[in-house]
């Protein structure tokens, strides 16, 4: 059987393909499983197309691709594989030598070829791997094929912060940028992409003073994709709605109260998705594309006209250090959202020194310490030679395992900032593993006190659910570092293995930091199959249930399974569940 490919869409990176895997995985067993094929939705952008494309490479197939220009044709999708004329009986006769059919964008199917693919499903030889855009009108044909349960659904989300940062590692973006581009992008990998060319070719990346990564500062390059993506937005010309999308775009980062709009614009707007408003009443734009674009593509004297005084923005960013210095003083480092400090940083606009530090020392403490490197170097941009950016700089590149200040006193603020330095600097004799020198110097109450505690007494079970606590308080890096010393603390060897699967996993999301409480933790890989037998073990399946599944045998799964254990370190079903950090998506009906 000859490989067609007709009008396939090709997600040409400038990477390779990187995270997925255990999407991969599933993709590429379906064909061999006793159904007769798997759909593949999710958001348009999210990368289906090049996930199948991945997972059918070099095997023999036939191809065909819905369009919209195409709906009113019967059978327009199957032209290459049919002939003229031709009833759906006929054309699932002539197909049934297809041994694998990949079917893309199928929710533009025109009708009689959704009919075909629907039969194929559900009396054909075929088998079949079909991706839908979700969110949009599918054939009824299409949509069955989930909802009827005909084949299991594989329902993408869009791409994670994590693998965002791995798919561009090899551009060696630095911390802020990459968060940016994902903020904006939300997943959505051909804008990615086109992003990331467009600002390649414009020479808006720039190279960071001290070290070989890139920075991006500075305006949204507004390139025919993305002209494309926001044409919905861009080409609002009901009354007053392009006039009130301008304006929230301008006010941003900050929001506008309801009383300043016609509310039936705003009606319309919220209920096309385009504006999001709060429990407080205050309206702003629902996705984070929009302002910059609509920025952009507004003429110089409507921009004149829309841009308030810059100083309006003084109070707000106040406010937002506020909120860090005060999570910092109740030992407590969650997610907060900054979208003042994250605008001037987008906008090239100077950021104050004292809010680039409290910034920086927040991202460290969180274990996001290239971020806090990151943004240590912007105070000092604008303030060079600032001594609390400078200090923040050395120590996140200090728990990078770079040049930087010794550790040790390494929580300490800066001059003039009150946000609990001292109690961080005294807990930093804990994560070195000399508790002594912290005594009397830590709130008796809180959780580096029970840390410092547990570690004198060697009492490992104290220091797991340390490692808790300091989790659910955003100390992903001090997690980590408790869970490693708890494995030297226990004395019953599987408790030992289970601390060190937890500091693993807690390790993982440290961005790179190396510090001595983890020296010797090897953060061991799995293949991908491995992560996945090891996801569902981790779900309860028993290696039966597994290798049912995925068409394996029992002996194959137990050796998968006893190979992810020995790098791991763990020992058994119990410590699974710590290396899995989000469940692996499995192939269900909807």
């Amino acid at each position: 059987m000859t490989t067609y490919d007709q009008d396939a869409k090709t997600l040409e990176l400038p990477w390779p393909f990187t995270g997925r895997e255990d999407e991969l995985e599933l993709v590429r067993a379906s064909p061999a499983s006793g159904r007769h094929g798997i759909v593949v939705t999710g958001p348009a952008g999210c990368g289906k197309t090049r996930l199948i494309t991945e997972a059918v490479r070099g095997t023999e197939r036939a191809r065909v691709t819905g369009t919209p220009e195409t709906r009113g044709l019967p059978f327009a999708a199957f032209a290459h594989l049919l002939p003229d004329t031709v009833s759906l009986h006929r054309a699932v006769q002539l197909l049934s030598g297809v041994r694998l059919l990949v079917v893309d964008d199928a929710h533009l199917l025109d009708e009689a070829s959704a009919a075909l693919v629907h039969q194929l499903a559900v009396h054909g030889r075929t088998r079949l791997i079909v991706a839908a855009t979700d969110g949009v009108t599918a054939p009824g044909a299409v949509s069955r094929l989930w909802t009827g349960e005909v084949l299991p659904r594989l329902s993408l989300e869009p791409l994670p912060r994590e693998d965002t940062a791995g798919l561009l590692a090899s551009s060696r973006l630095e911390a802020l940028t990459t968060d940016r581009l994902h903020r904006l992008c939300q997943g959505d990998l051909r804008l990615l992409r086109d992003l990331l060319g467009a600002l390649r070719a414009s020479g808006r990346l720039t190279r960071e003073p001290d070290g070989d990564e890139w920075a991006w500062r500075g305006p949204v390059p507004v390139t025919p994709a993305v002209r494309e993506r926001l044409a919905r937005v861009l080409e609002r010309s009901g009354p007053g709605e392009r006039e009130t999308l301008d304006r929230l775009a301008f006010c941003e980062p900050l929001s506008l109260p309801l009383d300043e709009f016609d509310l039936r614009v705003l009606e319309e707007l919220e209920a096309d998705g385009l504006v999001h408003v709060d429990g407080s009443g205050r309206a702003a734009l629902a996705h984070p594309l929009h302002g910059p674009v609509l920025r952009a593509t507004a003429g110089r004297l409507r921009a004149r006209r829309l841009t308030p005084a810059p100083e309006r923005l003084g109070p707000a960013l106040e406010a937002e250090q506020a909120v860090f210095v005060r999570q910092l003083e109740q030992q407590k480092v969650t997610a907060v959202p900054a979208p003042v400090g994250d605008w001037l940083l987008a906008e090239e606009l100077p950021v104050p020194a004292p809010y680039a530090a409290v910034r920086a020392r927040y991202a460290r403490l969180r274990g996001e310490v290239r971020e806090a490197v990151a943004w240590a170097r912007e105070g000092v941009r604008w303030t060079p030679g600032d001594v609390g950016c400078c200090r923040e700089r050395d120590l996140a590149q200090g728990e990078l395992g770079e040049d930087g200040a010794a550790r040790g006193e390494a929580g300490g603020g800066a001059p003039g900032v009150s946000d609990g330095g001292e109690v961080f600097a005294a807990y930093d004799a804990v994560r070195l593993g000399a508790p002594e020198r912290a005594a009397g110097r830590l709130p008796a109450d809180g959780v580096f006190a029970r840390h410092a505690e547990a570690l004198a007494r060697r009492d490992g079970t104290g220091l797991d659910r340390v490692a808790e606590e300091l989790t659910e308080r955003g100390f992903v890096l001090f997690a980590a570092e408790a869970c490693a010393q708890a494995v030297r603390a226990h004395r019953d060897p599987r408790a030992a293995r289970l601390s060190r699967t937890r500091a693993v996993a807690l390790a993982r999301r440290c961005q790179g930091a190396r510090t001595p409480a983890l020296s010797g933790l090897v953060l061991g890989e799995l293949t991908a199959r491995q992560r996945q037998i090891v996801a569902l073990a981790a779900a309860g399946l028993s290696n039966r249930q597994i290798a049912e599944r995925l068409t394996l045998s029992v002996r194959t799964v137990g050796n998968h399974l006893y190979s992810a254990y020995t790098r791991l370190g763990a020992s058994d079903r119990g410590a699974l569940p710590w290396l899995m950090e989000m469940p692996m998506p499995e192939a269900r009906p909807a």
